[in-house]
């Protein structure tokens, strides 16, 4: 099978690249940057370049984008250009090739307002039910990208399926208040809970997906590291998540103490993965189980890949406030 990975000198397409380079698939990475783990340097707002890069190609994993660490840095035009229009050239000539499968990384950041509820009520319950409510430019195009894939299986056939993946970068959290409050590690090894996922998981979900979408057609999949909650733990998250904590994980307290970490106070929202491992047949390993195991034996709790790629950044300048600015 000939695989087009876009991206690929970027975190989640270097992963891919590392991954698929191990198989007896033929792949071929593409960006606007490049690297050693890119074939060949272009635009995907290019079509011709797209049109060139597409010959032969039975499968797209499509994971390049504008993040939303660009937004307070890049036009809302780039990310139209690239994000939509990108996305709309890679469909057109997926669908003149007859690719059999597409797979466009999408973001859990496209759930955008919803994600947070009023005050005083539980934590939200993230389902692939929730209607998005988009609330800056990345999850406006990041939508319409995901729309455009629906349109090209009604339209055309082609299979198309979205995956949502939560938070994987390595780098410091977007947060001033958490970074000034929380350790690095400690952030994320928290965010496993609720959402967090390792870039492995997302390999084995997009791999899984190529062999998928031919018998789904279409399908919107969160990826994230699978919750230890349920629904009846809402309104205690939201209140004391350090109780939910010390039923769920007894050992956890004092492992934490003994780093002098801290369990965030509330977690105002869950990813739900459940229809991912339903339909996709994923099963992802890194959890906040897996992230205690390690912890416990001193360990690193990412992934070999994720710590062979390492941190990339999104920017060539170094910022005064934090990793980006926000926006």
């Amino acid at each position: 099978m000939k695989i087009l990975v876009t991206g690929s000198s970027g975190h989640l397409g270097e992963a891919l690249m590392r991954s698929l380079r191990d198989t007896q698939h033929d792949v071929v990475g593409i960006d606007i940057l490049p690297s050693a783990y890119t074939d060949k340097v272009g635009s995907i707002a290019d079509r011709d370049f797209v049109h060139d890069c597409m010959r032969g190609v039975d499968a797209v994993l499509h994971a390049a984008t504008l993040h939303k660490p660009h937004v307070a840095t890049h036009a809302r035009q780039d990310f139209v250009d690239t994000n939509v229009s990108g996305t709309l050239n890679l469909l057109e000539e997926a669908v003149a090739a007859k690719t059999k499968s597409f797979i466009f990384t999408s973001t859990t950041s496209a759930f955008g307002d919803a994600l947070t509820p009023p005050a005083g009520a539980p934590a939200a319950w993230i389902t692939e039910d929730v209607t998005p409510i988009a609330k800056n430019i990345y999850g406006v195009t990041k939508l319409a990208a995901e729309n455009l894939c629906q349109l090209f299986r009604r339209k055309f056939s082609l299979p198309c399926l979205v995956l949502r993946t939560s938070r994987f970068f390595p780098e410091a959290d977007d947060s001033r208040e958490m970074r000034e409050n929380f350790i690095d590690a400690n952030i994320k090894a928290n965010e496993f809970l609720y959402r967090r996922v390792d870039v492995a998981d997302i390999v084995d979900a997009h791999l899984r997906a190529i062999d998928k979408a031919p018998t789904i057609g279409f399908g919107r999949y969160i990826i994230s590291a699978t919750t230890p909650f349920s629904r009846d733990d809402l309104p205690a998250l939201r209140s004391d998540a350090p109780s939910v904590l010390r039923r769920l994980f007894p050992s956890y307290a004092e492992e934490y103490a003994r780093r002098g970490w801290r369990m965030f106070d509330t977690i105002d929202r869950v990813y739900v993965n459940d229809l991912a491992r339903r339909e996709l047949g994923w099963q992802p390993r890194y959890d906040f189980g897996y992230v205690l195991e390690r912890l416990h034996a001193s360990e690193d709790f990412r992934s070999p890949l994720a710590q062979a790629i390492g941190s990339k950044g999104y920017h060539e300048e170094v910022f005064e406030e934090g990793p980006f600015p926000v926006d």
